[in-house]
């Protein structure tokens, strides 16, 4: 550090460096650990490409599925026990296998909520990945 004399009142004119070297050192150290790791080669699947056309589907129609507060769930205004829930929407899901439908849950205020959690394990077990939650 630099120190002047209390007679001399002017600015100082000279620069700290310590925190500058101090940053560089970090950054220096920083690149040479990260430095070998960047040579090594990553392998990338990049997509192909393609000549052949497929043509737009029409998605299929929605699933509606309804918890009642009497913890009973329709299937599209049909009742159907939680129990297989589970391989009917497996069985929607492989029907419609490269575009799945979208599952439209509504719920009474008054529902259980293991029956609602059990339908939701039900929909991620069979890979329905859209999801929709709409006021009853």
């Amino acid at each position: 550090m630099a120190f002047r004399a209390a007679a001399t009142s002017g600015p100082l004119a000279e620069i700290n460096v310590t925190p500058l070297v101090d940053v560089m050192l970090v950054l220096l150290i920083i690149f040479i650990v990260t430095a070998p790791m960047v040579s090594l080669p990553i392998p990338v699947n990049l997509p192909q490409r393609t000549t052949t056309v497929v043509p737009p589907t029409e998605p299929p129609p929605p699933i509606e599925l309804r918890v009642d507060a009497s913890n009973q769930v329709t299937w599209n205004g049909q009742v159907v026990p939680v129990a297989s829930l589970q391989a009917r929407m497996q069985d929607q899901a492989q029907a419609h296998a490269g575009n799945l439908p979208e599952l439209r849950i509504a719920t009474d205020p008054d529902a259980e909520y293991a029956v609602m959690a059990k339908v939701l394990a039900a929909a991620s077990n069979a890979h329905l990945e859209r999801i929709a939650f709409v006021r009853p």
